[in-house]
């Protein structure tokens, strides 16, 4: 893997959990933070694996246009999606429950995606929930 360098983001969003044994069942939401480590094969010219500025853009924008001030709700959700569209609220559908460790691995898929163009590789993705909780989906 070599040398990596991690970027953090954040965003505040909504989400539920449908059949939760707690609180989280509510729509609430959160200020999530997400860590994204990549790395390159070989560090360019500056000696850097990429640019900070570039991640930061790239997925920063995806982030603002697609999670952030937005509920993240599970495609099966249909009640919460009606509701949505109804009053013309931002979501972001997810094929399953929006944990946060299902979001780390969309995000992860994302991040692959926006940054392959620029020569490196997305080891892992963490998504903090809260100060205190986060799930990390990692290169197997």
């Amino acid at each position: 893997m070599g040398t990596t360098i991690t970027k953090d983001l954040e965003f505040d969003a909504a989400h539920r959990l449908r059949g939760h044994e707690s609180l989280c069942a509510n729509l609430h939401g959160h200020r999530y933070r997400i860590q994204v480590e990549v790395s390159a094969e070989a560090l360019d010219r500056l000696g850097r694996v990429v640019d900070f500025g570039i991640v930061k853009a790239r997925l920063g924008a995806w982030l603002g246009e697609k999670w952030d001030h937005a509920c993240i709700v599970e495609s099966a959700d249909e009640t919460l999606v009606r509701f949505l569209e109804m009053e013309g609220q931002r979501f972001y559908l997810l094929p399953g429950p929006p944990t946060a460790e299902l979001m780390a691995e969309s995000f992860f898929s994302v991040a692959e995606r926006l940054l392959i163009q620029d020569g490196v590789r997305v080891e892992s993705v963490t998504v903090w929930e809260t100060p205190s909780s986060r799930a990390t989906f990692r290169r197997t």
